[in-house]
């Protein structure tokens, strides 16, 4: 039982960050040019190298047995897990991607979209590159210095959670952006972190 909540945490902010994400986008754009399992497949293999890679060197550094250490680093992460939250609620100029960094990341996806190679290694890539930096990269790494003892248990939540977003991208893209608003994904999105961040804080200083 004491793996399956590491398990919980990593797949909820995983999975709910990812819903209307730009990587999650690009997935969609490639589900009428190969099969499902494949495009999933590119998915996991890609969040393996993006999230996993963040939560070892989270569990690296939080493995390290100093007290002092850990009590800081649980504070980062969950003052990391707040201010990711409420930064989402803050209105953005524009919802496009057409400026600065995510302008330069989009298009560097876009032009690893055109190579003619296996997609299962082009959706890795895209996930890859999609997601270092990104907000649910940086929770990855909070979570590997939280739970420096649940490595497997956090990379296989994140994956699932990657997967089965993207899941429901591919089979329910179009149902899913008639009926739910983009905001309410967000702000849904939004709460998660913030939920995260306070109950860490609970743990740390009221129980």
């Amino acid at each position: 039982m004491e793996y399956l909540y590491p398990f919980f945490i990593a797949f909820m902010l995983v999975f709910f960050s990812e819903l209307g994400d730009k990587t999650q986008l690009l997935v969609l754009s490639f589900s009428t040019k190969d099969k499902a399992k494949n495009i999933l497949l590119g998915v996991a293999l890609g969040t393996f190298f993006s999230h996993g890679l963040a939560i070892l060197f989270g569990s690296q550094l939080g493995s390290f047995g100093n007290d002092t250490f850990s009590y800081y680093s649980k504070l980062i992460t969950y003052a990391s897990f707040l201010l990711f939250g409420i930064i989402g609620f803050i209105p953005k100029k524009s919802n496009d991607y057409s400026s600065g960094k995510d302008s330069t990341k989009t298009s560097f996806l876009e032009k690893i979209l055109s190579i003619k190679i296996n997609y299962i290694i082009i959706i890795a890539i895209c996930i890859i590159v999609g997601e270092i930096g990104d907000k649910t990269f940086l929770a990855s790494l909070g979570l590997g210095l939280e739970y420096p003892n649940y490595k497997f248990s956090l990379i296989l939540g994140s994956i699932t959670g990657m997967v089965l977003s993207n899941s429901f991208a591919l089979f329910f893209g179009k149902l899913l952006g008639s009926k739910l608003n983009p905001s309410f994904i967000e702000f849904l999105s939004n709460v998660i972190f913030i939920m995260f961040g306070l109950i860490g804080f609970a743990n740390m200083f009221v129980f």
